[in-house]
């Protein structure tokens, strides 16, 4: 019996090689983008329409995070894969339009946790290790900053992704700002 073509197999895989660079605001619009696919279809199966709609209001784009130099995006074969990106800053979640979760001061590495921020992944690209080289990439940016520990807001699609990079849930929250009571998990992990 020969052996199987591999190319052809449906078993064989195509790993194409995945890059990361900081974000820039010339990427803005191609992130908002990649954001806005990823809440509305990888939410689903874990909220319902109205938490969909509702989350709206409480994620997306941080400009800061870009123009801190802390916002990166992974790119597959020239196309945006994700992105996602850490914090300095004591802002634990949200985008430029949530106003009343901003706090734009910077952390202290040898008392608190870095934030992990903001990542996305579109959904052409979910379940490829697009989330979790971003994350490895973030964290491993903190450690050199001189942190060792990281926190972060998970919603709940994402929070398997985090259980398995060894992040712990610390406290379970629900965020109604857009209406819809949207539960998001605070998490922590020591690097």
């Amino acid at each position: 019996m020969a052996p199987p073509n591999l190319r052809s197999s449906p078993l064989s895989l195509s790993i194409r090689p995945l890059s990361i660079r900081p974000a820039t605001r010339d990427d803005l619009p191609q992130l908002s983008t990649v954001m806005d696919a990823a809440i509305g279809e990888l939410q689903k199966g874990f909220l319902d329409a109205d938490q969909i709609a509702s989350s709206r209001a409480v994620m997306g784009l941080d400009r800061q995070l870009v123009d801190d130099g802390t916002y990166f995006v992974a790119e597959i074969d020239g196309a945006v894969a994700g992105c996602g990106g850490w914090s300095r800053r004591a802002t634990m979640y949200g985008g430029d339009h949530s106003t009343g979760l901003r706090e734009p001061r910077l952390l202290d590495p040898a008392s608190e946790a870095a934030r992990v921020r903001a990542m996305y992944t579109h959904p052409d690209f979910a379940r490829r290790g697009v989330g979790r080289a971003l994350l490895a990439h973030c964290e491993e940016r903190a450690r050199a900053e001189g942190f060792a520990t990281c926190e972060l807001m998970g919603t709940r699609s994402g929070e398997p992704l985090y259980q398995v990079a060894g992040y712990e849930v610390i406290e379970r929250i629900e965020d109604s700002t857009g209406g819809a009571p949207v539960p998001l998990a605070r998490m922590r992990k020591s690097l």
